[in-house]
Formats: C-alpha cells, structure tokens, sequence
C-alpha cells in the first residue's frame, strides 16, 4: 500500500534542481522541472550508488555526479552510459506548497 509522504517545501527545491530525501532507511531524489513539476526517483545511481540529487539537473535530466550517466527524472530511464539499469519512480505532487511523494510501505 502506497502513502503520501512530505518530501519537502517546493521552495526547497530550485527550478531544475533535485533534492535528497530519505524516509525508512531509502533515499530518494526529488526534482522540479522547468515547468515547475515534481517528480521523485530512486536517489542512487544504478551503476554505483551516488545521490543523484548532487548532480546536474537539465532539460528532464540528470546526470550522475561520479560517471556523468543520465537518467530522465520522468521515467527513470538510463539514458547515458555507464548506467543501463533504469531508475524506479515515485508518484509526487505538490499540495500546499509541500511536495507529497507515494511510497509503498
């Protein structure tokens, strides 16, 4: 079963940017598109484990901070090497300036 978590003000995140968030021992990268949309991933990166949120985030994508891979934020798909694995993706909305993200508990 799925549950709206609070990820974070809106304001905490800057217009493609990401920010970490880290609930039940999982961390997770929340990101504001260009056209002021949330969305939330796996915040590690598939081929070795940096946070995702530390690295640069550009039209719809963002790039991994040790190997520069990139992932589209929307679907979690790897799109750059080295990574192949996609990312997993969270539902995430905004509600009252907070960003909400659906994890499975």
């Amino acid at each position: 079963m799925s549950s709206w978590i609070r990820a974070c003000s809106l304001d905490d995140i800057e217009q493609e940017g990401a920010r970490r968030f880290d609930h039940c021992g999982r961390t997770y990268a929340v990101f504001r598109s260009p056209d002021d949309e949330v969305f939330c991933t796996d915040g590690l990166c598939t081929h070795e484990a940096v946070h995702l949120a530390e690295g640069l985030v550009m039209d719809y994508e963002v790039e991994c901070p040790k190997h520069a891979g990139a992932f589209d934020y929307r679907t979690g798909a790897a799109m750059r090497l080295p990574p192949c694995v996609n990312l997993r993706t969270y539902p995430a909305k905004v509600e009252a300036g907070s960003v909400l993200v659906a994890i499975s508990q």
